[in-house]
């Protein structure tokens, strides 16, 4: 993960990108590049998705990454601690021996 942030950041900072960076323009990014990604699966399964559009539901998740990683530099949250510790918490909200069980 270090060195996606570092690259992703030196990428920006390059470009001197990161003074039109504000929180809100980065979430509002998130959520475009989100949806960007969902459109390669309307209309179609799975499968078809995969098949018709992989290189470009990779890209997509790799722009969500990208402004995800750099909403975290902003806000001075490191994501691969918060990564696990969410994950401590999932795995108590849902333990392994209930994965059976219907979610309510």
């Amino acid at each position: 993960m270090k060195e996606i942030q570092q690259r992703v950041l030196a990428f920006r900072d390059e470009r001197d990108w990161k003074q039109y960076h504000n929180e809100k323009d980065l979430a509002i990014s998130i959520s475009l590049e989100a949806n960007e990604l969902l459109e390669n699966f309307q209309w179609r399964t799975s499968e078809e998705a995969i098949v018709e559009s992989k290189q470009n539901i990779k890209e997509e998740m790799a722009d969500i990454l990208i402004y995800l990683v750099q909403l975290a530099d902003k806000l001075e949250i490191n994501l691969e601690e918060e990564v696990f510790d969410k994950l401590v918490k999932n795995a108590i909200k849902y333990p392994v021996n209930r994965s059976g069980e219907k979610v309510k």
